[in-house]
């Protein structure tokens, strides 16, 4: 059941989460972690750790191959007392330009091994699990810009260090007043920026700390701030 307040959306925009694409396949480095797990070099995660040396010459490759960061994010998101409250929608924008949507009640896998052959699953399935008529993820071809009419927000508050400086928990208590009405985007990337797309789509653009910080700790702290604004904690 959902909040009397509605439910935030939080979207992990330009997620580092995607197949290792087709011109590295024929790569060492993918060829060997694919054939280690008995799969094809398109069928597994791009993962800096496995294959830095394939990334080199990758477009765009600073902010690619960082499954890790969304596992962490959606663990923070998923299993916090606002979502529990029934007042958080999680997506998850990927830099493919897929997005996943999240069944509220999803408990993801706490091991990130588990969490790689989901994923994995999840793009060659395109829902998980796979042909069900209740799926607790699926997954559609969709911009950021599509994502956002879609959800029909009343404000798109994006977190950036090229924002203007806000405390956090004034930040919280703009989202909290209109709960339902809000959007938050969270770059779920290692490095670089957001691209052009996500500042356009943004009605409001805030930064909260004067160094970079993890995803996951964005994530965090916010929702346990806008958890207290409302009143679920």
């Amino acid at each position: 059941m959902r909040g009397a307040g509605g439910a935030l959306k939080l979207v992990l925009a330009e997620a580092a989460l995607e197949l290792v694409p087709r011109e590295l396949w024929s790569h060492p480095a993918v060829y060997k972690s694919a054939r280690k797990r008995g799969k094809r070099p398109g069928e597994i995660l791009l993962d800096r750790s496995l294959h830095h040396a394939a990334m080199k010459g990758l477009s765009g490759s600073l902010k690619r191959g960082r499954p890790d960061i969304v596992h962490f994010c959606m663990l923070e998101a998923l299993g916090s007392p606002l979502n529990r409250a029934g007042m958080l929608e999680v997506y998850v924008h990927t830099v493919g330009d897929y997005v996943i949507f999240v069944d509220p009640s999803t408990r993801l896998p706490r091991n990130y091994n588990r969490f790689v052959g989901l994923m994995e699953q999840l793009f060659a399935e395109g829902s998980v699990p796979p042909g069900s008529e209740k799926p607790l993820m699926w997954l559609k071809p969709m911009k950021l810009g599509a994502l956002v009419r879609r959800l029909r927000p009343e404000r798109v508050i994006l977190l950036s260090e090229r924002g203007e400086r806000r405390r956090l928990r004034e930040i919280a208590g703009l989202i909290a007043s209109d709960l339902a009405g809000s959007v938050v985007i969270v770059g779920a990337f290692p490095h670089g920026d957001f691209s052009e797309e996500a500042y356009s789509v943004a009605t409001h653009v805030y930064s909260f700390y004067p160094e970079t910080l993890d995803a996951w700790v964005v994530v965090s702290h916010l929702l346990a701030l806008v958890a207290d604004q409302v009143g679920v904690i």
